[in-house]
């Protein structure tokens, strides 16, 4: 009798370990006995300062589309294509020696410029060299797509490129198909390249107050990695109905080992 509760009571604290809690799952939850309005007080992200291998999407315009027809890299100064490959092509790459290089104004340093400093530093030497104040240049400057890359235990993998400004945690995620089941939304790492190496964060998604972190919005080339949880190291499954499937397989084959043995 006592072995029949002792296997009950084994049987039961599996069940229940092996099943991943709703509180693992839910983003953003309010802990700490903190407030909304404290949570929701995001910290203002630095602007991006460019690095070598971005590529930039310049865009110059003026009064007369043809006086500055040359210096866009498309034929007739028409838009650049908005598909990545297009940006790729006709976008402007920073070199390793953080120089790119436009039509007629030559090889310009932009590294470690922010992209309002790049269009500033076009405008003046456009005014300088080329136009004059009643030209009207209209100079556009941006990132040819924000790109970083996620892995681990979300639907979709890889390199992605999403065409807006600015892109937090949250919706890199979510472009990635969202976390798994089994993916450990308590410490998902971020890895960042800087100037001054490689930096590192773990990021705690079902905690309101990630959205404090200088971390919650991304920069372009971040990397993403979610881990597994210990669930899905174990093998029982990530659910009760799993986890019970398991049990019963494991029983039946421990039973049949037994009976063979036996007899």
């Amino acid at each position: 009798m006592n072995k029949r509760l002792l296997f009950i009571f084994l049987f039961i604290s599996v069940l229940f370990t092996s099943c991943i809690p709703v509180k693992d799952l839910v983003y953003l939850q309010k802990k700490d006995n903190s407030s909304n309005e404290e949570a929701v007080t995001m910290i203002e992200s630095k602007p991006y300062r460019l690095q070598t291998h971005d590529v930039l999407s310049i865009s110059i315009k003026a009064s007369d589309p043809k006086l500055v027809s040359i210096f866009n890299p498309t034929a007739n100064g028409s838009e650049t294509s908005q598909s990545e490959s297009g940006l790729y092509f006709d976008g402007f790459t920073v070199d390793d020696h953080g120089n790119i290089r436009i039509p007629v104004l030559g090889e310009m340093n932009v590294l470690g410029f922010t992209l309002e400093e790049v269009r500033i530093k076009i405008e003046k030497q456009l005014l300088a060299d080329y136009f004059k104040d009643n030209a009207s240049i209209f100079v556009v400057v941006k990132l040819a797509g924000f790109r970083y890359t996620i892995n681990g235990e979300v639907g979709s993998t890889g390199t992605k490129t999403l065409f807006q400004e600015k892109v937090n945690i949250m919706e890199a995620i979510a472009n990635a198909g969202d976390i798994t089941t089994t993916g450990d939304r308590k410490s998902v790492t971020i890895i960042r390249q800087t100037p001054n190496g490689t930096e590192m964060k773990d990021l705690d998604l079902t905690n309101i107050n990630v959205m404090n972190s200088p971390y919650y919005f991304l920069q372009p080339n971040d990397y993403i990695y979610v881990k597994p949880l210990k669930q899905k190291t174990w093998g029982t499954g990530s659910t009760g109905l799993q986890s019970l499937t398991t049990l019963i397989t494991l029983f039946s084959l421990l039973t049949s080992v037994f009976l063979l043995v036996k007899n």
